[in-house]
């Protein structure tokens, strides 16, 4: 076996095969479920659970018709299980750097307004130096990233937040107000901020009542006495920079997910000067008391230099 087979997708050949069927089971509620994944037999992954059980003590799971649910000594077991995976691959991964970062893999959980332009531009910068490394990305509603990086589906997690979450460390933070982005040549394109009053009186694309945005902007709106009428609502971040871009009217979005149509002229971003509008964070996180893999750190570092804006 040479070390460029050595990859984090080989990491359950230093795991035991127990905790391995284990977790499988745990993430995925269902013994059928694992042993199609697994492709191991539903009652050999049986067994291997009860005879798990036995050892310590205790039941692992509560059986239900629909599924398996773990108890509370699961869920400790778990915790462990899921640090012993990332343990595998961070060693596999400081493995692969010995051939100077030609093995490994980074899986990043994101929302799409990192997903759409950020992350695949570093991605190929990375690789242009790193050509082994592989990447897995996941777009998710924002508030899942904490979960996914929690879960150990995710090496990071890329995301606004406006409080702490358990478990996570934040490796990065910076400042991400919400920015009025406006067509070149609009009345307001030469301002040098807006309010959401002067946004009101021309067309809107508005992200939707459950979106932390639009919450943001529901309460500094209900505070006015405001009633903002969007003309499109969507969850896509590239649908309503897009909306602007092509003269439908105004919106809202991070720095971060404008920056490219800023750059080529094709939107202007001013800031909200309302009370409120600046209350979150960019953040990039991580598993509290997680060691991270070589190629993993190394591309945490290249993301926090290439995030900071001007804003």
């Amino acid at each position: 076996m040479t070390l460029t087979t050595l990859t984090p997708q080989r990491a359950h050949l230093l795991q035991d095969t127990t905790l391995r069927y284990f977790l499988e089971v745990a993430q995925s509620g269902s013994l059928t479920e694992a042993s199609a994944r697994l492709h191991v037999a539903a009652s050999a992954l049986s067994r291997q659970i009860a005879g798990l059980e036995a050892q310590l003590g205790t039941p692992l799971f509560d059986r239900h018709p629909r599924g398996m649910v773990l108890t509370a000594a699961g869920e400790i077991l778990a915790v462990h299980a899921r640090r012993t995976v990332l343990d595998a691959e961070r060693a596999l991964g400081e493995i692969g750097a010995l051939q100077g970062l030609r093995a490994g893999q980074v899986r990043l959980a994101t929302s799409d307004a990192f997903a759409n332009e950020l992350v695949p531009r570093l991605c190929v910068e990375f690789q242009r130096t790193h050509t082994g490394i592989q990447f897995s990305v996941l777009s998710i509603p924002t508030a899942q990233v904490p979960d996914a990086v929690r879960s150990g589906a995710a090496d990071i997690g890329l995301c606004f937040s406006r409080a702490p979450h358990k478990d996570i460390e934040v490796a990065y933070r910076q400042t991400a107000p919400v920015l009025a982005l406006v067509p070149p040549g609009h009345p307001l394109a030469s301002a040098e901020s807006v309010t959401l009053a002067q946004m009101a009186e021309y067309p809107l694309a508005l992200p939707p009542a459950e979106t932390t945005v639009r919450q943001m902007i529901d309460i500094v709106c209900s505070r006015q006495g405001l009633q903002l009428e969007a003309v499109l609502i969507s969850n896509h971040v590239k649908t309503v920079l897009n909306f602007v871009a092509h003269g439908g009217g105004l919106s809202v979005a991070s720095e971060i997910a404008a920056r490219h149509l800023v750059e080529a002229g094709a939107v202007v971003a001013l800031p909200i000067s309302d009370p409120g509008m600046d209350l979150r964070d960019l953040e990039v996180q991580t598993l509290a008391g997680r060691s991270l893999p070589v190629a993993v750190q190394a591309f945490m570092d290249l993301l926090k230099e290439r995030l900071p804006g001007r804003w």
